[in-house]
């Protein structure tokens, strides 16, 4: 009787919170049809709500916008939009800030996020999984003695929320270990490990390119 539920649980589990994540997804793309007019509505045109018709919509959206960043004229109203976002009080601080850290996690040139590392966290003695985000930067320098590196230490099992910790260089060691295989050891706690590699010599993180 145990075998048999325990045998059922690791089958259904799984697919449950798969089909809720992807609720939860499908849900928030949705609201951009709020941004619809009501006789454009799917409720109106079809005589009911349809989920994942925002989602499209979405994804539509983002898809086209690209399309137009990468076009001259498109490029041009681009940066039109941002001069004119940039005069606004506040609202620039914020934007300048949210722009700044999405190009930097998104952008193809960028470094976050590239690598996975193994940190002495929270104590000496336990590690933890964490990510290369860059070197200290600003004032910072001016009171860190030695060589430091930036790196962000994910929660578990929610990653979008963590710690970000300015390290020695040397106490950092690089891993031969995917940011996917890395996310996915996190957010199941440990359950889903990597694939075993032979050990390479012991070395700290490799100083930057210059």
């Amino acid at each position: 009787m145990r075998k048999y539920f325990l045998t059922g649980l690791l089958v259904l589990v799984p697919l449950a919170i798969t089909a809720w994540v992807l609720n939860l997804i499908i849900s928030t793309l949705d609201q951009s049809l709020l941004f619809v007019p009501a006789a454009w509505q799917p409720r109106v045109l079809l005589g009911a709500d349809i989920p994942g018709v925002g989602a499209v919509l979405t994804l539509a959206i983002v898809f086209l916008t690209g399309v137009l960043a990468n076009n001259l004229v498109g490029n041009y109203v681009m940066r039109l939009g941002e001069r004119l976002i940039k005069r606004v009080p506040v609202v620039s601080s914020l934007y300048g800030s949210v722009k700044q850290v999405s190009d930097t996690l998104f952008s193809s040139s960028g470094n976050a996020f590239r690598q996975a590392v193994l940190i002495p966290y929270p104590h000496a003695d336990s590690y933890t999984v964490a990510f290369l985000t860059g070197v200290p930067g600003g004032d910072v320098t001016n009171h860190l003695v030695g060589d430091y590196v930036s790196v962000y230490v994910p929660t578990t099992p929610n990653p979008t929320s963590g710690f970000f910790l300015m390290m020695e260089r040397s106490r950092v060691r690089e891993l031969d270990m995917s940011v996917d295989a890395a996310l996915k050891y996190i957010v199941s706690m440990g359950v889903v490990a990597p694939a075993s590699v032979p050990a390479p010599a012991a070395t700290p993180l490799d100083a930057p390119a210059k």
